[in-house]
């Protein structure tokens, strides 16, 4: 019984070496574009998208499987002739707003860019009023 308990508990040990990533990375995970302004125009976008895995790399300096697979996308539709703007859309629909460094302001995400312009002229308002309110006695 407890040779089968041990059993059970290295093959559940066992499980996440198995489930690793088998698949050869994409062609263009790691592999540069021929053209070298292609290049540089793939390179700026990837430098603008998060790595999904890391969180806090771009794509273009993350080693992890995903950001290979983003990078692949990224310079396959970039050869293909499409906007990087276009490729930046298409991404941000995929994996939502949180992919892209640099996130656009719509009807969700203003508050996120007011409230702290909110808060300096809260602070400076009370700032005024403490300094200004005072008389010389």
């Amino acid at each position: 019984m407890i040779r089968r308990l041990i059993m059970l508990l290295a093959l559940a040990l066992a499980l996440p070496a198995v489930a690793q990533d088998k698949l050869p990375p994409a062609p263009y995970a790691y592999r540069q574009l021929d053209n070298p302004a292609l290049e540089a125009k793939a390179k700026a976008l990837m430098e603008s998208l998060r790595c999904l895995q890391c969180q806090g790399q771009s794509i273009a300096d993350s080693d992890a499987p995903i950001a290979g697979d983003m990078r692949n996308q990224v310079r396959l539709r970039i050869a293909a002739g499409e906007d990087p703007e276009a490729i930046r859309a298409w991404l941000i629909e995929r994996y939502g707003d949180y992919v892209s460094f640099k996130p656009e302001i719509d009807s969700m995400t203003w508050p996120l860019f007011a409230a702290p312009i909110t808060l300096l002229a809260i602070a400076a308002l009370i700032l005024r009023r403490r300094y200004t309110g005072r008389t010389k006695a």
